[in-house]
């Protein structure tokens, strides 16, 4: 069997949520597949679209193609920006949208005066991660963090997601405390059903929303999960608990400046967001 381009952008997009790194990606490509294995520069292209959110693992459209193709016949000496405009806005059918992102981190940073207020103190992120051991293929844990430092760590026993129930009954319960937090969480499904929003408010927990398909601005995706990986990258666990126990000594031994500056790397990803106006495209 001949493997063509969608072939490996299903193994990367395999490889993706197992949260190999992409030099493992093409490693394991390569140990497989020889010279036939696709470039770094591919890998990491698509790791991009992954993070993105692009699900698709076609090609584009051949009409889209031949759009192009027609408008260039039809007009050679047009000028590039009024081709692209066209070829984007008529014969494509596909309008600008500026980004969640923007919107959302103009309300973040107007919220927290730009991560000059103390609230930012009482924000507890958190997120799902995997860890790979011997007893099972991968162990799944709960972390939550803030700019203090760590706050939680919880193992998923035999369930591999999230449910409503275990979300209210097991993890919150775990990170909430006297004291007000304001719970940084993604927009997965579980996270936000009735029950969900019942529990925060009886318990006077204040929500920070996430931009959907960015884990950019993710404390523990770009700065916790990264880190504890590299820590422990090649270490192998006998048992879940151990590898949980690996996993939680490593974030406890980070040291309190590291929070302080994830945080503050934080406020200025979110910036940055604001200062690129990043725009996308829609179909109509």
């Amino acid at each position: 069997m001949e493997l063509n381009r969608e072939h490996f952008r299903t193994i990367i997009y395999y490889n993706f949520p197992r949260q190999l790194s992409q030099q493992e990606c093409l490693a394991e490509l390569l140990s497989v597949f020889g010279n036939e294995a696709p470039h770094q520069s591919t890998i990491s292209r698509w790791y991009g679209e992954f993070k993105r959110g692009q699900v698709s693992l076609s090609d584009d459209p051949r009409e889209n193609v031949d759009a192009v193709h027609k408008l260039i016949i039809e007009d050679r000496h047009a000028s590039l920006k009024i081709s692209i405009q066209k070829i984007l806005h008529v014969e494509l059918g596909v309008r600008k949208l500026v980004s969640p992102m923007v919107n959302w981190s103009q309300k973040t940073l107007d919220r927290f005066n730009s991560g000059n207020s103390k609230n930012v103190y009482s924000i507890v992120s958190g997120d799902e991660s995997w860890i790979y051991c011997e007893e099972k293929p991968t162990q799944m844990v709960a972390t939550f963090v803030s700019k203090a430092g760590h706050i939680a760590t919880i193992l998923f026993n035999e369930q591999r997601t999230v449910t409503a129930d275990w979300y209210t009954t097991i993890y919150l319960p775990k990170i909430h405390s006297e004291r007000r937090i304001i719970l940084h969480q993604d927009n997965a499904s579980s996270n936000t059903p009735q029950k969900t929003w019942q529990y925060l408010t009886e318990e006077n927990v204040d929500l920070l929303d996430h931009p959907p398909y960015s884990p950019d601005l993710s404390p523990n995706d770009f700065f916790t999960f990264p880190k504890i990986e590299n820590i422990l990258r090649g270490q192998m666990f006998q048992s879940s608990e151990e590898a949980a126990d690996a996993f939680k000594n490593a974030v406890l031994d980070l040291p309190a400046n590291e929070w302080n500056k994830c945080f503050e790397n934080w406020i200025e990803r979110i910036q940055m967001c604001i200062n690129l106006r990043e725009e996308y495209l829609e179909k109509r």
